[in-house]
């Protein structure tokens, strides 16, 4: 069982940014690719980035160059820094992480309770 707890959403400006915190906890062997997700009321829920233990990243089309994933293993924490922002990015952000309870034992997807990020003026 893991935990995801999110911080750092809000109300924000067009052009504007905001920076979301999500940390894993629980019971857990460790975490793999965590990533970020949104939905804007009426749409699916979309791939915003993922980020593997190595760091390696994939990004949305739609927030390429203007969002940028980081994670902190240590912390099992991943960032989501939002530059530029737009009032399309309107959506509730939430987080995921791939989590395994032995080792050995397959990775479970966890989400997180989602935080509304609102882009107007």
């Amino acid at each position: 069982q893991v935990q995801l707890v999110e911080s750092g959403g809000g109300l924000v400006q067009p052009g504007g940014s905001l920076r979301l915190s999500c940390a894993a906890s629980g019971s857990f062997f460790s975490i793999g690719a965590m990533g970020w997700y949104r939905q804007a009321p009426g749409k699916e829920r979309e791939l915003v980035a993922t980020i593997t233990t190595g760091a390696n990243t994939h990004y949305a089309d739609s927030v390429k160059g203007r969002f940028t994933i980081a994670r902190d293993n240590a912390k099992n924490t991943v960032y989501l820094q939002m530059d530029s922002l737009k009032p399309e990015d309107t959506a509730v952000y939430y987080c995921n992480a791939d989590g395994r309870r032995r080792l050995g034992s397959s990775y479970i997807g966890y989400w997180g309770h989602g935080t509304q990020v609102t882009v107007s003026s």
